[in-house]
C-alpha cells in the first residue's frame, strides 16, 4: 500500500466548535474531529477516498482517522486534523515551558487503512490510555 510523507498541521475548525457544545461523547463531535483533510491529488496518489479510513503515524502515535477532502487545495503533501483526542495520539505532548504542545509542521506518514475503524472517544481512551 502507499504511503506519504507530510507535514501535519492540527487546529481548531467551526464543525469542531460545533460539535463540541453538543458534547465530547456525542457523534456530531465525533465526526467533526475524527477526520484528517487531505489534498485531493494526494488522496488520489493514496488510493483513497472520502470518509474512508487513514493511518496517521508520527513519533508519538498513530491514529486512524475518516479521509477528507481539503477545499482549501492545492497543498500536496500538508494534511490537517481538528483539535481533539485523535489529534492529541499524534502531538508531542512536550510543552517547552510555554504549557502548549507543539501542533503544527509535525512530520508524519499517512497511509490507507481499509481494514480499521475510527475508534469512538470511550474506545480510543481505553485503548491509547487504558482508562476505562
Amino acid at each position: 500500500m502507499p504511503k506519504l510523507k507530510v507535514s501535519l498541521l492540527t487546529g481548531r475548525t467551526i464543525r469542531q466548535g460545533q460539535g463540541k457544545e453538543y458534547g465530547k461523547l456525542s457523534e456530531r463531535y465525533w465526526k467533526s474531529v475524527a477526520n484528517c483533510e487531505i489534498d485531493p491529488e494526494d488522496m488520489k496518489y493514496l488510493g483513497v477516498k472520502e470518509n474512508q479510513s487513514v493511518k496517521i503515524t508520527t513519533d508519538y502515535g498513530s491514529v486512524v482517522v475518516k479521509a477528507v477532502k481539503s477545499l482549501r487545495a492545492p497543498h500536496r503533501s500538508m494534511v490537517f486534523v481538528p483539535y481533539g483526542p485523535w489529534a492529541n495520539i499524534i502531538v508531542n505532548t512536550e510543552t517547552h515551558g510555554t504549557g502548549m504542545p507543539s501542533f503544527k509542521g509535525i512530520e508524519a506518514i499517512v497511509e490507507p487503512a481499509p481494514n480499521e475503524q475510527v475508534l469512538h472517544l470511550q474506545e480510543l481512551l481505553r485503548q491509547h490510555y487504558k482508562k476505562e
